[in-house]
């Protein structure tokens, strides 16, 4: 809009004002004797041709019925404002008081609703004197359309005034009030005859402009723009109005400067408008996006309930406490539903603007036994309290300055969060008016609703966690060795770290397997993936090994047959895609025996990470141990390495979570491994202790770590028999002299019974079904090892004679005079061995 128009637009004189209006001077007969430039503007006759002519000729009463001219017919008169809009037949309508509407004609022909009034001259007589020539009467016109938008202006006008939300107040140049309308009446709370002349910081004293890059005052910012004139729109102003001193509000205001028509200025012009609520409104929803970044960062029952407490203090309560159910927090298990007394509470998440202040008025633990230093209090709420009322209606309770919400989850109620509004505290005996109201709103009982029902998700999303991780940890507990009883090949040590609580827990394990000939059987695995079904399949493999193990198969066989069995179907006939392949698949394991007579070691890995060897020197090694693929890829062999080790070297089986790490590779963790295993140590448990702390120094890792430490040992010469016989018949006696006779010089002749129907079943099958040469040994260990080989691969098999057989009970009676007795294979053939107990006093 340009100057000129917006000066127009603000022009508010009346179009019936004599300054502006067109005028007409009549005398007694109703003849022109004056015309003024406006009227002719308005009619288009200039005075010479109107002047002398009956008013008649110009304007004419308003037909009473028939076609209303056209606003649009008539050409726009220059200076006046130009139409908007779609061409328009006004009708007259109703005339203004002392108004007259009538058709006037243009001197171009068209006509024009006007309207006039007529105002008698000072002095004049009726009649306008004998000769009609004397001026008598004043008539003043102007069209209809511009008197209908002037008194459009008068009411928007009087609407501002009387009816329009925003408050709008003038202030002079000394910014003292000189004019409100009823909106800022009302905020003040009192009539204007009460306020009028005050100041603006008087009014509002305590407030401050909130909206950054702006002065903070009243006084600053109206000076601002009398001073500059430049408008300033949108300011944020907080503080508290005379008609409510207790609350505080938020305005939005904008600030104008005012002109007269010489460009003098007189003041300024503020509106302000509440917009409070839009700014609660606003607050709720940030509330809500802050609970979803900050509520359930982590998979704990207990840490979310504190970020419940947190997140929402101060901005919502004065104080805030969280109960959950007791099983919820220790087991992840849902409570027990049965009204409050079935509800067993924990107090886990408290949080509060002034503890004291809270305090005073609700004991923290209400009714809880105990000591209140106890990290989880439990909590007991009295009957008819708004806590036991939540719990037994299941829905929100709101108690005066007391919010309860319980935290639902389907039918179940794992919990309550007390939201607590204490009075503000007050000055000169007026609150203060900061924080939070001192009871909720239904906005705010809705918003509480909605924070609850997200925390309670959250929480059952760690309750779910917490409870499998439980059942996993239980289930891998049991899976996993408790004790690893004494060996005589190996000293042992061992150690096991779970993964951390976010990952949850895997499938590494770990195992020490006694095996016939005093041997030893060491393995770790590791399953891909964790929880629940990595814990159960990790059962799986370690039982499979253990009774591969005890079958004595060779580490590169036991890995096929492991590897086929992990490559069948968790379903019989089941898809390839199985869930159970799925989670097998890619599973590792590195199997070792170690034999303490001959003190070599065998070994052989399925896509695990070779063992270390640390010789008695100090020089740690990583043997160069064929790969092998994971398992359940199947297809591709296993090989095995076979190493001797001097007594004394120390063997090191570990998962990859003890040297693998986000911030550095596998090789690292290798060489740091190397270093620590390579220092010597009071013992095998303290260089555990050592190798974990400097591997995994927070205890915690996205893998399980397992760790198992072997020290080798070598059998003295003087526990060990052994011959070789040829495959004869005279063999079976000359095989039982030397056993007896060596069973003599140990002092085990209460054996020697036994040992002789041992030895000699053992030696004529051997001689009989078998090959020789044939060798016997005896091993005087923890029990009495007897061992016939020959280089038959037949196995003998137990079975029950029937009566009236011939022979076929030698080993059936062999197994009765033994504990253990099995076979096992070499290349160059097989071994029989049984295993026998010593007497007690022996044993003692």
């Amino acid at each position: 809009m340009s100057a000129t128009r917006a000066a127009d637009a603000a022009d508010f004189r009346g179009p019936l004002d004599i300054s502006r209006a067109a005028t007409v001077v009549l005398d007694g007969r109703d003849t022109v004797v004056g015309w003024s430039p406006a009227a002719t503007a308005l009619l288009g006759y200039s005075p010479r041709e109107a002047v002398g002519r009956p008013l008649s000729a110009f304007l004419a009463p308003l037909p009473a019925d028939g076609p209303l001219p056209a606003a649009s017919d008539r050409p726009a008169t220059p200076g006046a404002p130009a139409a908007s809009g779609p061409p328009a037949r006004p009708g007259p309508g109703p005339p203004p008081t002392g108004h007259e509407i009538r058709l006037a004609r243009h001197r171009d022909g068209h006509e024009l609703l006007v309207v006039t009034t007529l105002c008698p001259l000072a002095g004049a007589r009726d009649g306008g004197g004998a000769g009609g020539g004397a001026p008598g009467r004043v008539l003043v016109a102007a069209e209809l359309g511009e008197l209908r938008q002037w008194e459009s202006r008068l009411a928007l006008l009087q609407g501002l005034a009387t009816q329009s939300p925003v408050g709008l107040a003038i202030y002079d140049t000394d910014l003292r009030l000189t004019w409100s309308n009823t909106a800022y009446e009302r905020e003040i709370g009192k009539p204007l005859a009460e306020y009028l002349g005050m100041r603006a910081d008087e009014l509002y004293s305590g407030g401050r402009f909130v909206t950054p890059g702006y002065p903070s005052t009243l006084d600053a910012v109206m000076h601002h723009v009398i001073d500059t004139g430049e408008p300033i729109l949108d300011l944020h102003f907080q503080g508290t109005p005379p008609s409510d001193p207790g609350t505080e509000y938020l305005w939005s205001c904008s600030y104008y400067r005012l002109e007269d028509s010489h460009g003098h200025v007189f003041g300024v012009c503020e509106d302000a408008f509440d917009i409070s609520d839009r700014q609660r409104a606003q607050q709720r929803l940030a509330l809500l996006v802050e609970v979803g970044r900050r509520i359930g960062t982590v998979l704990d029952v207990v840490t979310t309930a504190e970020e419940i407490a947190e997140v929402t203090v101060p901005e919502f309560a004065a104080a805030v406490r969280v109960d959950i159910a007791r099983v919820t927090v220790m087991s992840g298990e849902l409570p027990a539903t049965g009204g409050p007394a079935a509800m067993d509470l924990l107090r886990v998440g408290e949080h509060s603007v002034d503890p004291a202040a809270a305090d005073a008025a609700e004991p923290l633990y209400p009714g809880a036994p105990g000591s209140p230093a106890d990290r989880y209090p439990p909590v007991a709420y009295p009957p008819g309290s708004p806590q036991d009322r939540s719990l037994a209606s299941g829905g929100l309770v709101l108690d005066d300055n007391v919010l309860v919400v319980p935290l639902r989850v389907g039918g179940s109620v794992l919990g309550l969060v007390t939201f607590v509004r204490s009075p503000r505290p007050r000055v000169s005996g007026r609150p203060l008016a900061h924080g939070p109201a001192t009871t909720f709103d239904n906005g705010e009982v809705a918003l509480a609703d909605e924070l609850a029902a997200r925390a309670a998700v959250c929480i059952d999303n760690a309750r779910r966690f917490t409870r499998e991780r439980s059942a996993s940890l239980a289930l891998q507990r049991q899976l996993l060795p408790h004790h690893v009883p004494p060996q005589s090949a190996v000293d042992i040590a061992y150690r096991y770290l779970p993964s951390d609580d976010v990952t949850g827990v895997g499938g590494d394990w770990f195992d020490v397997i006694p095996l016939s000939g005093t041997r030893v059987g060491l393995v770790v695995g590791d399953v891909v993936g964790h929880g629940l079904q990595a814990a159960a399949t990790m059962g799986r493999l370690r039982t499979s090994v253990r009774a591969f193990a005890q079958l004595d198969m060779a580490p590169d066989e036991l890995l096929t047959r492991l590897d086929d069995l992990v490559g069948q179907p968790g379903v019989p006939q089941g898809p390839p895609s199985d869930a159970y392949d799925e989670l097998t698949t890619g599973a590792t394991c590195l199997y070792t025996v170690y034999d303490p007579v001959s003190r070599r070691c065998v070994m052989a890995r399925a896509g695990h990470l070779p063992p270390a060897v640390v010789h008695p020197d100090g020089r740690v090694t990583f043997p160069d141990l064929p790969a092998g693929p994971p398992l359940g890829l199947g297809g591709l062999p296993f090989e095995s390495l076979e190493i001797e080790l001097p007594v004394g070297s120390l063997l090191a089986l570990f998962t990859d979570g003890l040297v693998e790490a986000r911030d550095h590779d596998i090789d690292q963790g290798l060489d740091a491994l190397g270093r620590v295993l390579g220092t010597p140590a009071a013992s095998l448990d303290e260089l555990c202790d050592r190798a974990v702390s400097a591997l995994v120094p927070d205890a915690t890792t996205a893998d399980d770590t397992a760790l198992l430490l072997a020290r080798t040992r070598q059998l003295d010469e003087g526990q060990v028999a052994e011959w070789e016989l040829p495959a004869e018949a005279v063999t079976v006696g000359r095989a039982r002299e030397l056993a007896t006779g060596r069973l003599t010089a140990w002092g085990l002749e209460e054996l020697s019974f036994a040992t002789e129907l041992v030895v000699s079943e053992l030696v004529t099958n051997a001689v009989r079904y078998g090959g020789g040469p044939l060798r016997l040994r005896l091993i005087r260990d923890r029990t009495l090892l007897c061992e016939v080989a020959d280089t038959g691969h037949t196995s003998p098999h137990l079975r029950h004679s029937a009566e009236d057989d011939e022979g076929g009970r030698g080993l059936f009676i062999v197994a009765q005079l033994v504990q253990r007795w099995g076979t096992r294979y070499t290349p160059a053939g097989k071994t029989i061995w049984t295993e026998q107990a010593f007497p007690p006093a022996e044993f003692d």
